[in-house]
């Protein structure tokens, strides 16, 4: 038995990344997947190897006559129980150098395609008898860094509308949360390409020391998606390897290859 049986899920920006590892996963895991993206050669050929169970649809999440069309698709594969709001664009600049155009760029996708994500499920997942709702933040919707103004206002607001969502869909059984990634080995996280091994160098004062694997945001995914999570809404699930408890300091006791570090007088 798949701890996700029985249940039709659409995942947005499948193509790669995140949502790809999510769809693949929900998919050995017994559900049915839409492989949502705007990117449909890739989309299409994540389909194709998921098999029988996944189907490919193009989606822009910032249109939202296009959101019908994926919803369509998915009642046709059963009645809808999952929803992960994946897609996102990242356009690091400073605010002055920000555009209103760039600024809403990423807004319109980030922002306002989880809520017309959000808002297209409720309907289906009602009739369904419930559902799990699934937003992608990330820890810059915890925290921010510079150049990240149009990014993380996304993600602060993606906060704000699952817990608005999880106030109001909990009556229908429909659970909604937050997933926070740190720093995934992606093609947003790694737009460089670079090899595993050196992107860690760039995570040693990180707890877990490197750098996450889009894998294990989809295990959180997972976990929100099945019934072990019966009892989960409205909340933050972080996945960042440690980033925001804070940094090690090697120069201090505990640090790597440190016993002593030089000390604080208090």
């Amino acid at each position: 038995m798949g701890r996700l049986d029985g249940k039709v899920a659409v995942v947005t920006g499948a193509a790669r990344g995140q949502g790809e590892a999510e769809a693949r996963l929900f998919a050995r895991e017994g559900a049915k997947v839409v492989v949502a993206d705007v990117l449909d050669g890739p989309g299409r050929e994540v389909a194709v190897d998921i098999g029988a169970a996944a189907r490919f649809v193009h989606l822009d999440v910032s249109d939202e006559a296009s959101w019908s069309g994926v919803v369509a698709a998915a009642s046709e594969m059963g009645p809808l129980g999952v929803l992960v709001n994946n897609a996102a664009v990242i356009r690091p600049a400073s605010i002055e150098d920000t555009s209103l155009a760039d600024y809403l760029g990423v807004i319109n996708i980030n922002q306002v395609g989880t809520f017309l994500g959000l808002r297209a499920a409720i309907g289906p997942m009602k009739a369904a008898g419930g559902g799990s709702i699934i937003n992608v933040s990330s820890i810059d919707g915890m925290g921010s860094k510079n150049g990240l103004i149009s990014y993380s206002a996304s993600k602060f607001a993606i906060r704000g509308m699952t817990k608005t969502a999880a106030i109001e869909l909990g009556q229908f059984g429909i659970r909604v949360n937050s997933i926070h990634p740190g720093g995934i080995n992606t093609v947003m996280g790694n737009p460089g390409g670079m090899p595993e091994e050196q992107m860690n160098r760039a995570f040693r004062r990180v707890a877990l020391g490197r750098i996450g694997r889009p894998e294990e945001i989809a295990a959180m995914a997972l976990f929100l998606a099945s019934e072990e999570a019966s009892y989960c809404t409205g909340a933050e699930f972080i996945v960042d390897g440690g980033w925001l408890a804070g940094d090690i300091e090697p120069g201090l006791p505990g640090g790597p290859g440190s016993s002593k570090g030089f000390g604080y007088n208090a």
